[in-house]
């Protein structure tokens, strides 16, 4: 930067410094390639020549009119649009023309005002070639003042305005010229277009910018032969306003602010799609952490509701106590004596009265728990479907944005589209008879038929020997009666109790290896159908939880630059 006075190296290696960081954040913030691009150059711009960069609509004489700067007439003009590539000038001790790889066309030439200054000539917007405007509006940015050439015949048209506002958007110093005053003799008329200039670009940029009435082909004339043109061609004012306004300092000073503007345009583009990009994020945040509410919320109710379809197995095995006691009590009596000794009749009696139809209530009320089980699974994949495809219609409308943010929706649009198939496929696959029978081979046979036998035993062959070997009937009846007495008063009510007692502890037994069966059943296949659906929202998870705290990070990371980038822009702006 030849231009840099040494009292000025630390300024420019702060602003450098800022700028490189901005161009890392902005690199890991997946910002577009032409971003990028325009950052970068605006970065090495601080180490080349002032750019004094020449813009406007074709045929308004940007050609003619840096010829009539240079002195001489070093670019083609005409009517149709002739500048087709980026012309760059540079000072030169002759007179050269070289096309770089980049196909920008660099020209030197001996003139005076190029010692200092380089001059960029663009191909004019709003031309019959398309890519002559987008080369324009891609090479504004690493401009250090453009100076928005206007044709006086045709002054500030909706074209001219469409295209001068990215300019104020890259922060750039703007001067206006009007080229072709020769083609309106009344000065009445010339003062109402200037009047009318100054308000359009008011309106436009927000501020007033200088602008000078010129024609550059009487200037051209008035250099090349034709002195008397140069008082009407009025150029002399803005070439000493290049000369002498745009001096070493002036440079310095817009040289450093140019890509300050650059850096703070692209800060605050990247920190409103920041914004942007969290006001979705937060809305699949508080979408996930609904659907998440109510994955819980679901496994909490159905571990409640499966308490209570355990309490009718309990109220089964409860009421085969109740009976177990009732039999018991009509069984163990001395008016039974007889009875007592005739064991196969007393346990088809307790099979009869007791445990018929136990082993069946249990299978009913176990196909009822995988019923249910079943139900309350599918219904909650169909109602979170429900819910992500209300939410998807709600998103639609957020689909389309600047390139900024074309990464990022797409990837989270992929991401809940994979989420929403996923679980609409488990709706459309969910086989609820299969899912039954998977159930069932689990619990359906160990709970129905579990310990039946053994209980229909009940001690109670025991009980009825011990109680037959103790009558002993003789011929007398003597013996008999005591025995009986004594069956009566202790013998006969002692084995009720123990017989009471031994059903007691094997319904204990079988309730517990039942509700532990079901509940282990139950415990995995309520672990799969979490793991199931948390497994299908999984991927949108990571990549809104990953996002937010990328976005956080940028954020915090753009709002520390941009404040350095003002800070550097101050003391910018207090050169002297």
């Amino acid at each position: 930067m030849e231009i840099l006075n040494p009292k000025y190296e630390q300024l420019l290696k702060d602003e450098k410094g800022a700028l490189e960081s901005l161009y890392r954040t902005l690199k890991s913030f997946n910002a577009t390639a032409e971003d990028l691009t325009t950052l970068s150059d605006s970065i090495q711009q601080l180490d080349d020549f002032f750019l004094l960069v020449i813009v406007g609509e074709y045929n308004t004489g940007k050609s003619s009119f840096i010829n009539a700067l240079l002195g001489e007439k070093l670019l083609a003009e005409g009517n149709l649009p002739t500048t087709q590539d980026i012309n760059i000038l540079r000072y030169g001790e002759t007179v050269t023309d070289e096309v770089t790889p980049e196909k920008i066309r660099v020209i030197t030439a001996p003139a005076e005002v190029l010692r200092d200054i380089s001059i960029v000539d663009t191909p004019g917007a709003n031309a019959i070639f398309r890519e002559h405007e987008e080369l324009t509006t891609d090479f504004v940015p690493r401009s250090d003042l453009v100076l928005f050439l206007i044709s006086a015949d045709r002054a500030f048209s909706e074209s001219e305005r469409a295209f001068l506002a990215p300019i104020r958007d890259w922060g750039k110093k703007v001067v206006v010229v009007l080229n072709k005053i020769d083609y309106i003799e009344d000065p009445d008329d010339r003062a109402k277009i200037i009047d009318f200039i100054r308000q359009s670009t008011r309106e436009t940029l927000g501020i007033d910018v200088e602008i000078f009435p010129i024609s550059a082909l009487q200037a051209f004339k008035a250099k090349t032969g034709q002195p008397d043109l140069w008082e009407s061609s009025q150029f002399e004012t803005l070439e000493r306003y290049i000369k002498e306004t745009l001096d070493e300092e002036s440079r310095l000073k817009l040289k450093l602010a140019n890509p300050l503007g650059v850096g703070t345009h692209l800060t605050a583009r990247y920190l409103g799609a920041i914004a942007e990009q969290s006001e979705l994020l937060s809305e699949d945040l508080s979408m996930l952490t609904n659907v998440e509410g109510q994955m819980e919320t679901f496994e909490t109710d159905m571990e409640r509701d499966f308490e209570l379809h355990l309490e009718g197995v309990e109220n089964i095995l409860l009421a085969m106590d109740q009976r177990g006691r009732d039999f018991f009590d009509s069984i163990f009596r001395i008016s039974k004596i007889w009875q007592l000794t005739k064991k196969e009749e007393i346990q088809r009696g307790f099979e009869e009265h007791v445990t018929a139809g136990v082993p069946e209530q249990i299978e009913r009320k176990v196909n009822e728990i995988i019923d249910w089980l079943v139900d309350a699974d599918l219904r909650q994949w169909q109602s979170v479907n429900d819910y992500l495809a209300e939410r998807r219609r709600a998103h639609q409308a957020n689909l389309i944005g600047d390139d900024a943010n074309a990464s990022f929706r797409y990837e989270r649009e992929r991401l809940f589209e994979q989420m929403t198939n996923e679980v609409s496929r488990a709706v459309n696959k969910f086989d609820r008879k299969y899912e039954a029978e998977q159930l069932a081979d689990g619990a359906q046979s160990a709970v129905a038929t579990l310990a039946m036998i053994e209980v229909g035993a009940i001690g109670l062959g025991a009980a009825v020997a011990a109680i037959a070997s103790t009558v002993a009937v003789d011929a007398t009846g003597i013996i008999l009666g005591s025995v009986v007495a004594a069956l009566g008063l202790f013998v006969i009510p002692a084995r009720r109790r123990k017989a009471e007692k031994d059903l007691r502890e094997k319904i204990a037994m079988m309730r517990k290896q039942i509700m532990r069966t079901l509940r282990d059943q139950f415990s995995g296949e309520l672990k799969r159908i979490m793991q199931r659906h948390n497994t299908a929202i999984a991927p949108y998870a990571r990549f809104v939880r990953t996002e937010t705290g990328k976005l956080d990070s940028a954020k915090d990371s753009l709002g520390q630059l941009d404040g350095e980038l003002t800070q550097i822009k101050a003391r910018v702006e207090k050169l002297s």
